[in-house]
């Protein structure tokens, strides 16, 4: 392979920002469900659809920052909107129709995550 041939193809992790590590634990896998697969000093890690999501404390000023919004795609944005705001999730707003495009429409819904950042959900409805 050349470097010309060479691409990035897939992403293996995404870091996440946190300031308390254990209340972040509890945020992302009891509100939200995600498998919490290990943790080590300052870092927790959690399956996420192929990717592994990493909370990680920031041991340098230039890391502490919020985080990109993660959208966490889910086949039915009311029923997962109702879900997680059973379990205290605080959302931005209600789920609302963002674009329509070709042939689905785009839905989101914004919510803050134990540490502040923003994340959202987002579901593609097929049109019939």
């Amino acid at each position: 392979m050349t470097n010309q041939e060479f691409k990035l193809t897939e992403i293996g992790q995404i870091a996440i920002p946190v300031h308390d590590l254990e209340r972040a634990i509890e945020f992302y896998q009891h509100k939200l469900g995600l498998n919490h697969l290990f943790s080590v000093p300052k870092l927790a890690f959690f399956e996420c659809g192929g990717i592994r999501l990493m909370l990680s404390v920031p041991e340098k000023a230039e890391f502490d920052h919020p985080s990109s919004i993660l959208y966490f795609k889910v086949p039915d944005i009311q029923i997962a909107y109702t879900s997680l705001s059973a379990r205290g999730v605080q959302f931005e707003d209600t789920p609302h129709l963002v674009a329509q495009i070709e042939n689905h429409d785009l839905w989101l819904a914004f919510f803050r995550g134990s540490e502040s950042n923003l994340l959202s959900l987002m579901s593609e409805v097929n049109r019939t």
